[in-house]
């Protein structure tokens, strides 16, 4: 018979046995590389030696390397494609990494606020932005926990019924909502985006809000300088029919007062009053022009106390005035203003006017100028004691058109153009208000030196 190649020994202690492939992987340390298969085969043979304690001959020497060769040659292919694998995964880990951690960057640099929740309502991305602010809330404390949670102040109802919307159909959901959480009106618009993470239905929804107050504010400007430039083509198209029985009126006064020789004083005092309503008129008509075709004033040093009892003298032969008491306090020290006279009796008599409406014709109305803190301005209070302003009507009442006054009783132009007039003199007009108590409006003027430069 044949003998083999190589015969194992008769000591029974040696057994070779192949390695197994989760032996050679299960230490990367340890695992062979290609690059050592003579140094392994040569360990290997001499541990042979050793057990076996004779010598081997190189014929079966060479049996044995080539047979532990054959075993170990596809454990080190393994062991080589592993690594080349961990490379891989260690690499596309990095990378990975970089770009969650870009896009986290992206999220929290956003100027809005913005989070992301699940089908469960709980919060899985909360931004910066939600963070920041006298309502924020930090990460740690949202991420995890359900919406309704977080966002306490809103009815769970409606938040609740807002996002099952959009789980349920899809689509953008886009709205916007005023708050005072800031200590101040603000507007907010919120979209609420609708995120699926594979083909299936929406998995999630992304809120996004963003604050808006200012570009509200430049939308309101622009319609309402829209309304005023209608204003000004409308007072166009009626200034001449308007004018016509005005100058009438003015001849026929005129004409009286050089007829009647030895006229009583009253009746003198009525014919000069119809003329100046006349050219008060005039100039009211006149004003409304002013809106869509601005033009250079007559202005003059106007002393503001001089202007008050002169609206308070052509108001007095007002019907409406006769149950109203008028308390003036005005400063005598009281400095010039560059104005327009005519305007400022306008201005003025428009709020008096006002106050009147709110006090129901009936009771006491204050007037009173002072100085400013600075001394550099001229304040006019008008201060009434009536129903007062609601505090959502507060920031509307200077609009064009916009009344809270029964048919009949305003047209909405009166605060408009009063507003108007005190801007072009380079002053304000504030208010303050309280329903069921009255309204204070003040009205702010630069003051002015002889030479008519404001201090």
């Amino acid at each position: 018979m044949r003998r083999p190649r190589f015969a194992a020994p008769s000591n029974p202690s040696l057994t070779l046995v192949p390695p197994r492939p989760s032996d050679a992987v299960s230490s990367a340390a340890s695992a062979p590389t290609a690059s050592e298969p003579i140094d392994l085969l040569t360990r290997i043979l001499d541990a042979a030696r050793r057990t076996v304690g004779a010598p081997v001959r190189p014929e079966s020497e060479q049996a044995f390397r080539s047979m532990v060769a054959d075993i170990l040659a596809p454990v080190l292919e393994r062991a080589a494609y592993a690594q080349q694998l961990e490379s891989e995964v260690i690499d596309r880990t990095r990378q990975i990494d970089r770009e969650r951690r870009m896009t986290a960057r992206i999220i929290d640099s956003l100027p809005v606020g913005l989070y992301v929740i699940d089908r469960d309502y709980r919060i899985s991305v909360w931004n910066t932005k939600r963070e920041t602010g006298m309502q924020g809330v930090s990460r740690d404390d949202a991420i995890g926990r359900t919406i309704f949670e977080i966002l306490h102040r809103q009815p769970a109802s409606v938040l609740r019924r807002e996002f099952d919307e959009v789980f349920a159909t899809g689509t953008l959901q886009t709205f916007q909502m005023e708050s005072r959480a800031s200590g101040e009106l603000r507007t907010y618009r919120i979209s609420k985006i609708p995120m699926q993470l594979d083909d299936g239905p929406v998995t999630h929804v992304i809120t996004v809000g963003e604050d808006v107050t200012e570009w509200r504010e430049a939308q309101e400007r622009i319609a309402q300088a829209e309304k005023l430039a209608a204003i000004g083509t409308l007072a166009a198209g009626v200034m001449h029919e308007i004018n016509n029985p005005l100058a009438t009126i003015a001849a026929c006064a005129e004409s009286l007062e050089l007829s009647l020789e030895d006229q009583p004083p009253a009746l003198h005092d009525g014919l000069r009053l119809i003329q100046s309503e006349v050219a008060r008129c005039k100039g009211i008509t006149d004003s409304l022009l002013d809106f869509s075709r601005p033009k250079a004033l007559d202005k003059t040093l106007v002393d503001v106390n001089a202007a008050i009892e002169r609206t308070l003298f052509v108001l007095k032969h007002h019907s409406r005035f006769k149950k109203l008491t008028v308390e003036t306090q005005l400063d005598p020290s009281l400095g010039l203003v560059h104005a327009n006279e005519e305007q400022l009796v306008q201005v003025f008599m428009a709020l008096l006017i006002n106050a009147m409406d709110a006090m129901r014709e009936q009771g006491t109305i204050e007037l009173k100028t002072r100085w400013g803190d600075d001394q550099r301005s001229v304040i006019t209070e008008i201060v009434d004691h009536g129903e007062g302003i609601r505090r959502a009507d507060l920031p509307k009442i200077f609009e064009p058109f916009y009344t809270t006054k029964p048919p009949g009783r305003g047209t909405g132009l009166g605060l408009s153009i009063c507003y108007a007039i005190i801007a072009e003199h380079g002053g304000r007009i504030e208010v303050d208000s309280t329903p069921g108590e009255g309204s204070v409006f003040r009205i702010v003027l630069p003051r002015t030196d002889e030479r008519g430069e404001r201090t």
